[in-house]
């Protein structure tokens, strides 16, 4: 499943490490290095999360540079980290979760797929669907609890301190005042049992699963697809030096490594985002707004959420905070992927078995 080739009729290879399966990895340490390492990257990115989620309760569009100076303004940097403790929490088995389904998953489908006569390009693509699907559902069972009280933190008091205007209130955020994230979690179970906690589940399933099956393919694909033309580059270089003995294939280090896996993530992140951002939306209001029904607060439907956003500003509305999601996924799966197969490399029994 690994690419050693930018093409296959290329006359120069790229010679990159060999991939690594589920099998070869040391799993106490993979989990261990993985928990401290994945807590580092929520922590520089977690800002960002804030500005996306309190741009999508909003009822009318405010730039993340305005809404950014706000919260600074009215609460320091304290502000920016709401919730933080509750997610960072909840990153620990999420990962967990995530990292296993994904690993198991891609190699079983890639095993799969490459026995029933599926090219190594389409095979790798397929796996890695599958994977980003399955790994995505598994990790829900944790996030979507996390989510919804992290993000009622999040919101909580701008009403009264980041906004001022008027029109910029929420709408009906809920009424319950949290300490922190134990007491969030214990009024939302006390006042709305376990489906509390899980509002929102359906949404995040189908926001996430697709959101995780179109990056991981489109980054397989952009991976090719960029080491190809990579391949290209150092075939015309092998050409100019084979009547002095060259041609014997491009090894690129680690600086090259990181470099294109950074480009591949935001590639896939920009096609991830686009296509799921309208889903995100509608998942953080129903997770963070109430509606009324005779005097109480009620849970606002899917069908109540997208009337409220359509009234509010048309289908645009569906893409506020698009910019901050944008630059929240790149920079969170450029970090994420590069971290990742950092941590699989640090983590292999036998590291001698990675050189090419």
């Amino acid at each position: 499943m690994s690419l050693s080739a930018a093409e296959e009729n290329s006359a120069s290879e790229i010679h990159l490490p060999a991939d690594i399966d589920w099998h070869m990895l040391d799993k106490s340490k993979f989990f261990f290095l993985g928990a401290a390492l994945f807590s580092g990257v929520s922590a520089a990115l977690y800002p960002v999360v804030v500005l996306k989620t309190r741009q999508q309760v909003l009822p009318a569009h405010i730039s993340s540079l305005k809404l950014s100076l706000s919260i600074m303004n009215h609460e320091g940097v304290r502000g920016f980290y709401r919730g933080f403790g509750t997610s960072l929490t909840g990153t620990i088995p999420a990962r967990a979760l995530y990292m296993t389904a994904l690993e198991v998953t891609k190699s079983s489908v890639g095993t799969a797929t490459v026995r029933l006569g599926f090219s190594d390009t389409t095979a790798t693509a397929i796996a890695n669907a599958a994977a980003g699907l399955s790994s995505a559902m598994a990790a829900q069972l944790v996030w979507t609890p996390i989510d919804v009280v992290s993000q009622r933190l999040m919101v909580q008091d701008c009403n009264g301190s980041s906004i001022k205007s008027g029109k910029n209130m929420i709408p009906s955020s809920s009424s319950c005042r949290y300490a922190n994230g134990i007491d969030a979690f214990r009024k939302i179970l006390n006042v709305d049992g376990p489906r509390g906690l899980y509002r929102g589940f359906g949404i995040s399933i189908l926001t996430y699963a697709p959101s995780n099956a179109v990056w991981w393919a489109s980054y397989s694909v952009a991976h090719r697809l960029v080491w190809s033309g990579v391949g290209c580059y150092a075939r015309k270089k092998d050409e100019n030096a084979v009547n002095g003995g060259g041609g014997c294939g491009y090894r690129p280090g680690s600086k090259e490594m990181v470099a294109v896996q950074g480009v591949c993530a935001a590639m896939a992140s920009g096609v991830s985002a686009m296509i799921t951002m309208p889903l995100d939306t509608i998942k953080t209001r129903l997770q963070v707004l109430d509606g009324e029904e005779n005097g109480r607060a009620r849970p606002l439907t899917v069908m109540q959420t997208v009337r409220n956003l359509v009234k509010e500003g048309g289908f645009a509305a569906c893409y506020r905070g698009l910019g901050p999601r944008w630059v929240s996924m790149s920079m969170s799966a450029t970090t994420m992927i590069t971290t990742y197969e950092f941590l699989k490399r640090l983590s292999t029994k036998n590291r001698e078995s990675l050189t090419p």
